[in-house]
């Protein structure tokens, strides 16, 4: 089955939009933050923790598992689902981010075939297509694959931006028609960088492709915040309004609220299972560093009225003396945290949403947001 996607209520002071996705493994609501479990595990948590959480959707790499295990090792267990005995819904990226960090020479790498780079394992040789990402993604039997897509760094010139939007139209083409799983629904992915006409184009010339889902890429990739806003402005107008919309790699609590005020659906980003395993958590007043020696003896929760896990059972001075003392807990126990906050986070955005209180609800959040002295 394809997903599908409803829009349920949108706000009447902005662009925001209250729906749901459908999808083989499950319905979740959206807006919502997807967890990244890039290697077939959202680092350190189990999938019942994710559930306790309220994840409605994970996300795994196929950079990551064509290298290991295998894209064949993962069919072989029937797919990536039951691989990771995870139940619910599961999207893919194309490995494309990953694989363009690894590149040393863009214009002799990156070729119209593919791209060659080395394994960041042992440094052998690799080439990726567009055709071959879809085909690692159609065994992993994710929900949503990604498209192949060129990841430009920030900034580059309008020319070489001009030159990658075109290639990665041609690379969406290339991998729809490759993409053979009909249980498995495929998004188109925007670039353009920061330039109006190139984001306009390229929402445009994807949409005439006919994808399930598109994700809005080349943001958070170094750009000022500002910027980074313009470029999800630049291209969403340009998206249909009865399919999801994907806004990749971005997970700061702030960026969350305004991408949702611009009529994004689903965000994903490492940020929470990272801050985590150093020592900081999301608050509604900030982040906090659980270094800090003023947490020594506070035995108040990680956050006051906090539904999760770790605020349920155990103290700040707890968690900071696991922290400090290296003890792999403490990174557990705040990456529980965290990813709960983000997704809260959108539950709650919905809910605002459905009372046309959006834009209301980001000053009360900002308000209170940033105010804590680590």
């Amino acid at each position: 089955m394809k997903i599908k996607y409803t829009l349920l209520h949108k706000d009447e002071n902005s662009n925001a939009r209250y729906g749901s996705l459908q999808t083989n493994y499950g319905t979740f609501e959206t807006p919502m933050f997807m967890p990244v479990g890039t290697k077939a595990t959202v680092k350190s948590l189990t999938p019942e923790e994710l559930k306790e959480a309220h994840s409605g959707i994970i996300l795994s790499n196929t950079y990551h598992l064509w290298l290991r295990p295998g894209e064949d090792i993962v069919d072989k267990a029937g797919g990536l689902h039951k691989f990771m005995n995870y139940d619910g819904p599961i999207l893919t990226d194309s490995g494309g981010f990953q694989v363009f960090s690894l590149v040393k020479n863009k214009e002799k790498d990156i070729t119209e075939e593919g791209v060659h780079f080395k394994s960041h394992i042992d440094g052998s040789k690799l080439f990726l297509t567009p055709e071959k990402s879809i085909q690692i993604q159609n065994k992993l039997d994710s929900d949503i694959a990604m498209s192949f897509d060129e990841c430009p760094p920030y900034p580059v010139s309008y020319e070489y931006m001009k030159k990658s939007v075109e290639r990665t139209l041609r690379w969406a083409a290339r991998g729809k028609k490759a993409h053979s799983n009909p249980n498995q629904s495929l998004f188109g992915i925007v670039q353009g960088g920061e330039f109006e006409d190139l984001r306009e184009y390229s929402c445009k010339e994807t949409v005439k492709l006919d994808f399930d889902g598109y994700s809005i890429g080349g943001t958070s990739v170094g750009e000022d915040k500002d910027t980074m806003y313009k470029m999800i402005d630049y291209g969403i107008k340009y998206l249909p309004t009865d399919k999801v919309r994907y806004l990749m790699g971005v997970g700061d609590p702030i960026d969350i609220i305004e991408g949702v005020i611009r009529g994004v659906d689903i965000f994903d980003c490492v940020l929470p299972t990272r801050i985590a395993r150093h020592g900081q958590a999301f608050t509604r007043e900030g982040k906090i560093n659980f270094n800090n020696a003023k947490y020594k003896e506070d035995f108040s929760p990680v956050e006051e009225g906090c539904d999760c896990y770790t605020c349920k059972n155990y103290t700040k001075a707890y968690v900071r003396h696991l922290i400090t003392t290296d003890e792999m807990l403490g990174g557990r126990l705040l990456s529980i945290h965290n990813i709960r906050f983000l997704i809260k986070l959108t539950e709650e955005l919905r809910e605002a949403i459905k009372e046309n209180r959006v834009l209301e609800y980001k000053e009360e959040f900002l308000s209170k947001y940033n105010k804590k002295n680590n």
